[in-house]
């Protein structure tokens, strides 16, 4: 089962997707991907929420910001269950690396390959995106830039996942797929 979660922020995306992505495990092994390179104490804080709402629900931990294929390297990817939390950002950290001067204009087509090749190998895989890329404030460029690479990946993700799922108030919209 591949399974793409979005939706706004603090709308139980992260809680919903860890209750499925425990469902779907059974008795294999259940991985949680985290992407986000903490940048100050709003980071630490949510990082270190999310660790806590984890606790004692299975989760072995992989802290992958950028190349996610790379988790297959040191996982039991033919049994296991991947959430990824959070395709934001991924994104975020591949089109901006830390100590560069330009954003990597490849970047949306490299994370659209790495996670195709992670929902081809795995067994079950939950994404999580915000959707962030719908409002319409002016920001700057690079902030346009970055909306729309994000929305490319999420668009690409929806098309091959199994189910799509945008959580609302903290109920499941279905887009793809059955109700799970």
């Amino acid at each position: 089962m591949k399974a793409f979660i979005s939706g706004g922020c603090k709308n139980g995306k992260s809680s919903w997707a860890e209750n499925l992505a425990q469902r779907l495990a059974g008795d294999s092994p259940l991985y949680y991907i985290a992407t986000m390179i903490p940048c100050d104490a709003e980071d630490h804080q949510r990082i270190e929420k999310h660790r806590l709402s984890r606790a004692g629900k299975g989760f072995c931990t992989l802290e992958q910001p950028t190349r996610i294929h790379q988790v297959l390297d040191y996982s039991d990817y033919a049994r296991g269950t991947y959430l990824l939390d959070s395709v934001t950002a991924l994104m975020l950290n591949e089109m901006y690396p830390r100590n560069a001067s330009l954003p990597d204009v490849q970047a949306p087509h490299r994370v659209c390959h790495d996670l195709s090749f992670l929902l081809a190998q795995a067994k079950n895989v939950v994404l999580v995106s915000d959707y962030i890329y719908s409002d319409t404030g002016h920001y700057p460029k690079y902030t346009q830039d970055y909306c729309k690479a994000l929305a490319q990946v999420d668009r690409h993700l929806a098309r091959i996942c199994d189910t799509v799922v945008e959580m609302s108030a903290h109920q499941p919209i279905y887009y793809k797929g059955g109700n799970l």
